[in-house]
């Protein structure tokens, strides 16, 4: 069993950070405005989601007549605006990144959030936790497709069979699956089901080096 996984590539919305209440609430807001109140319904739309797709999610709901493109603006912007003032590291995230730096195990950021989003966080937990970090805008597609986690693993020079990924929705395990990657998954708010190559943990608390090891023996 090999000592390290060969790199760890984190999803950061509900994963690494407890920003999905945030960006539900931006949605919630926009949403109500527009006359939809949403629901459990709708979660498969927001949760996990870029925010084109939930744009277009609304502008199919309500009907409304404003452009897909200037919904997508001002949920941006709301939860923009959210996470500026509050961002909380979910438990154990920052132990779990400080023992992968002090083992000099590459680690990557693998967020379907906007560059904008991405470093209002990396303002708040720090910049130097990962060697890279893609952005909604640095794929083509993003997830559940696997263009993210495949570009993070190339940039690294790896396989991303070699890899481990942490993610909490199930659009996030989609595309890490779809990748290669071996998955430890940490639902935030929407169940997933176990797979084959999928690990479930209630915390990162949980988890450690090990661990992660063992996702990719």
């Amino acid at each position: 069993m090999p000592d390290s996984p060969a790199a760890v590539l984190f999803d950061m919305d509900g994963t690494l950070v407890d920003t999905e209440h945030l960006w539900w609430e931006a949605t919630a807001e926009l949403a109500a405005e527009l006359g939809h109140a949403l629901s459990d319904a709708d979660l498969p739309e927001v949760l996990g989601r870029a925010v084109e797709h939930t744009a277009a999610h609304l502008h199919r709901t309500t009907g409304t007549e404003l452009a897909e493109s200037l919904l997508a603006e001002r949920l941006n912007e709301a939860f923009s605006i959210r996470v500026a003032a509050e961002v909380v590291p979910r438990p154990g995230a920052l132990e779990l990144l400080a023992e992968l730096r002090a083992a000099a195990v590459p680690t990557a950021l693998v967020s379907a959030s906007p560059r904008r989003v991405v470093d209002l966080v990396l303002g708040r937990i720090g910049t130097d936790w990962f060697t890279l970090t893609l952005a909604a805008e640095d794929t083509d597609r993003t997830k559940p497709d696997p263009a993210p986690y495949l570009a993070a693993a190339a940039r690294l020079g790896l396989d991303p069979a070699a890899c481990v990924a942490v993610e909490d929705t199930p659009t996030g395990v989609a595309s890490a699956h779809a990748a290669g990657c071996a998955v430890l998954a940490v639902p935030s708010t929407v169940p997933i089901a176990a797979a084959d190559r999928i690990t479930l943990l209630a915390s990162l608390e949980q988890a450690d080096l090990a661990l992660l090891a063992g996702l990719t023996a």
